[in-house]
């Protein structure tokens, strides 16, 4: 026979199960050299929080990350195709603790995607419109200790 408190402890624990299970997770194309070693340290060490309203929330695929509304996520893939000699906008980014990775940047309709330029693996993050039209890109920085983790081969001219 199960006393009251084991009833309620087993109850409490199915309903967080089952609560978790609901929890909204953001589809996303796993990049082509997700399964380098380095992606798992990069993925590992960024933050779970990019500011107010853009915390970390679950995806579906290897060496990725999200942030904010599943719906309209920030999202990073780590291991994308590295970047050869572009002629789009290449900004260096001096994060808060220091390392300054540099990022080829990209507007398509609204959808802003930062991929890093002369690191491998490479990491991509993609900013949706609704987040763009809404705050600041200026979070990228937040990223920079995580990314430094990647070996640096060339940097922006």
């Amino acid at each position: 026979m199960l006393h009251r408190p084991t009833v309620a402890t087993t109850a409490a624990a199915g309903a967080l199960l089952v609560l978790s299970g609901c929890a909204p997770t953001v589809p996303v194309t796993v990049a082509p050299f997700a399964t380098d070693p380095v992606c798992a340290s990069v993925v590992l060490a960024l933050p779970r929080s990019l500011g107010e309203g853009l915390e970390r929330v679950d995806t579906d695929a290897q060496a990725t990350a999200a942030w904010g509304d599943p719906r309209a996520a920030v999202v990073l893939r780590c291991g994308v195709e590295p970047l050869g000699p572009t002629t789009e906008r290449c900004q260096s980014v001096t994060t808060p603790q220091g390392p300054t990775i540099d990022w080829v940047v990209v507007e398509d309709d609204g959808d802003w995607t930062f991929t890093t330029y002369g690191r491998v693996p490479a990491v991509e993050l993609t900013v949706p419109r609704e987040v763009a039209e809404s705050r600041s890109t200026s979070f990228v920085d937040l990223l920079g200790p995580a990314v430094a983790l990647t070996e640096q081969q060339r940097s922006c001219l």
